[in-house]
């Protein structure tokens, strides 16, 4: 029994291990949420973008923040926000609003942007603007997944870091295929300033021997040759 109990101590200080190095990895490796604290002028807009994969979640909460604690925010305080897929598709629109969230699944790959303008006041008007942009990972709900799964302790935590490492997995093929993707783009851009280059040559040298047989006629009727 000793000898059994003593195993147990082992097998679980062992997996206690793995677990640090696991979190201590995805700590390293994970990708920080996107959240800034920006001014905004009235009449004037400004944009965040976000790379963002297939598929992958992607959440987020826009306030305006109130200078005067003790009132209620200005009326002049307003803005308007919309996100756009990378091919200009509308994800989330809100009109002369203080406050509000979005939350959607990439369907599209690539730069999603978020701008947020405020409408023109005389006299101009500067606001602070709080904004986070929050994608993958990051993005997860973890206190609804262990009330859905009612796991809870270690076992959330191996759940939170088995889906670290398999988005760290999925992150590096994904940076593979964009490495693949700008190698397929040098290839091309070094061919075609290859032919660019031989094209340039040769009309170079038929200029050239344009400007000599020209000169060979002018002094022949000239009878200077």
């Amino acid at each position: 029994m000793g000898e059994r109990a003593t195993r147990g101590r082992r097998c679980s200080a062992g997996l206690c291990a793995f677990a640090l190095a696991l979190a201590v990895v995805s700590l390293l490796l994970a990708r920080p949420a996107c959240a800034l604290r920006f001014e905004l002028e009235s009449g004037h807009t400004k944009c965040v973008s976000e790379d963002i994969k297939l598929h992958s979640m992607a959440v987020g909460k826009y306030s305006v923040v109130n200078p005067y604690e003790s009132t209620p925010l200005p009326e002049s305080h307003k803005i308007t926000v919309r996100v756009t897929s990378p091919y200009g598709n509308s994800i989330h629109y809100q009109d002369q609003v203080e406050s509000g969230n979005f939350a959607f699944t990439a369907n599209e790959e690539g730069d999603y942007l978020a701008c947020l303008w405020a409408p023109y006041h005389k006299p101009a008007v500067t606001m602070a603007v709080e904004f986070e942009w929050r994608t993958g990972l990051a993005a997860k709900d973890w206190t609804n997944v262990a009330k859905k799964g009612q796991i809870e302790g270690m076992e959330l935590e191996l759940k939170k870091l088995e889906d670290t490492v398999k988005s760290i997995h999925d992150e590096m093929f994904y940076l593979r295929e964009r490495e693949e993707q700008m190698q397929d783009m040098n290839r091309s851009t070094n061919s075609r300033m290859a032919w660019l280059s031989f094209l340039s040559l040769a009309v170079c040298a038929s200029v050239a021997g344009l400007q000599l047989w020209h000169l060979k006629t002018f002094f022949e009727r000239k009878k200077l040759l």
